[in-house]
């Protein structure tokens, strides 16, 4: 009898055995299927270390923002007329200059010895002048002389004859006689009309001749006027209030020294007038496409702010920036001079009502982007698609994605782009 007690007992164990292994079986597919709904463990973040930020709905100023400098808008350019060595040089870079001041003197030897020499000319001709008009003179008082002795003679012969026309009548006097002094009366009338008609051409001669002398010195002292201006221009004036900017062309060129000889339309000097300035500014090329001539500008200079409108615009971006020019309005404040650093914003556009958040580090306008949003406890946030609109300096608009009162990230979460979770500390 203890035999078949003993079968049954193992045959017990071994349907135990088998339900285990059913039910481990079966439990396998249910634990993997389990797992599988299972959500995997989202990276944790500090919430100190990110910038939050909450939708909103409402007006929003479009703005873009470049760094740049102040550059003079009024400058003149100070070029070498002549040939010549560098004597002395008065001023450096940084002084301010008044229209009279020298900034620095050239010489050139053979310019000043040409004026010397046209200057001795005009002495000289001056001379001349005053001594043809003395033989001039002297003839003409000879030539009168003259005329006023023919004259005399005339009178007497003109008595002479009356005198023997009268003893003729008489019979005191022969025919032949008389005849004689007639003729000879006669003849100092003639002698007399040609010698006042040669008085009254040397009138004319003498006024003739001492026109082409003095058209002879006029000449000469023309020469030497703009030969003596020429001189006058190798001492270099300012031209102009202002302040020297530099001494030749710039870089690459080096600055011009004492002693150094230049040629004509060497630049010398820059000279600026500070008072007249204008900002520079260097916009990215993704946001100067909507900067247009007119737009308002605010110039942050450090120690101030200058409201200004858009005067030009590069066509061409360098260096993946546009430079934009705006012009000032205003008083300048205090410092600000040529080539200060500022930071200037340009206004586009004023929209009304805009669903729109703060700007975040990756997206340009009109791009999708993946932001994490906060959830309702903002202990956790979601990855969410977000199609951005227009932007702004510092904020964009929402196109699709995210609704008013959604809080998101928007600082760089490029090392948790392989989690769509993460959560907050």
């Amino acid at each position: 009898m203890d035999v078949p007690r003993g079968k049954e007992v193992a045959r017990r164990k071994l349907i135990k055995r088998v339900a285990a292994i059913v039910v481990v079986l079966a439990a396998i597919p249910l634990i993997t299927w389990g797992l599988s709904r299972l959500k995997p463990a989202a990276p944790t973040v500090d919430r100190a270390t990110v910038w939050v930020d909450t939708v909103k709905r409402g007006p929003m100023v479009r703005e873009v923002r470049g760094l740049g400098k102040l550059v003079v808008e009024d400058y003149i350019w100070i070029p070498a007329q002549f040939e010549g060595r560098i004597e002395k040089i008065n001023f450096l870079p940084g002084s301010k200059l008044h229209a009279s001041d020298v900034l620095m003197i050239i010489s050139n030897a053979d310019m000043a010895l040409a004026a010397n020499d046209l200057e001795w000319q005009v002495k000289q001709a001056e001379a001349n002048y005053t001594n043809l008009q003395v033989t001039l003179q002297s003839s003409q008082l000879a030539q009168k002389s003259v005329t006023q002795q023919v004259k005399s003679d005339m009178s007497q012969a003109e008595l002479q004859a009356d005198r023997d026309k009268q003893l003729t009548k008489l019979g005191l006097k022969s025919d032949l006689e008389t005849k004689i002094s007639v003729a000879k009366w006669e003849e100092l009338q003639g002698r007399y009309q040609l010698s006042k008609e040669q008085l009254d051409i040397s009138d004319q001669s003498i006024k003739a001749q001492l026109d082409a002398q003095k058209v002879q010195i006029e000449k000469l002292k023309a020469a030497y006027e703009l030969k003596r201006q020429q001189v006058q221009q190798l001492v270099i004036r300012a031209g102009v209030d202002g302040v020297l900017q530099q001494l030749g062309a710039g870089a690459p060129l080096p600055p011009l020294e004492v002693g150094q000889r230049v040629a004509p339309g060497t630049i010398l000097a820059k000279v600026a007038q500070p008072s007249r300035l204008k900002a520079e500014l260097q916009i990215p090329e993704t946001q100067a496409k909507d900067v247009t001539l007119g737009q308002v500008a605010s110039i942050d200079t450090r120690n101030g702010i200058i409201s200004g409108k858009v005067v030009r615009k590069d066509p061409a971006a360098i260096n993946g920036t546009i430079t934009v020019d705006c012009s000032l309005e205003g008083q300048l404040p205090e410092g600000a001079v040529p080539d200060l650093s500022v930071d200037g914003t340009i206004t586009i556009e004023k929209l009304a009502n805009v669903v729109y958040v703060g700007r975040p580090v990756i997206g340009q306008a009109g791009a999708k982007v993946g932001l994490f949003k906060l959830d309702p406890d903002e202990k956790e946030a979601q990855r969410v698609s977000v199609t951005l609109g227009r932007s702004s300096v510092n904020t964009i608009e929402i196109v699709n994605g995210l609704n008013v009162g959604d809080k998101v990230i928007l600082s760089d979460m490029q090392n948790w782009d392989a989690h769509n979770r993460i959560r907050l500390n």
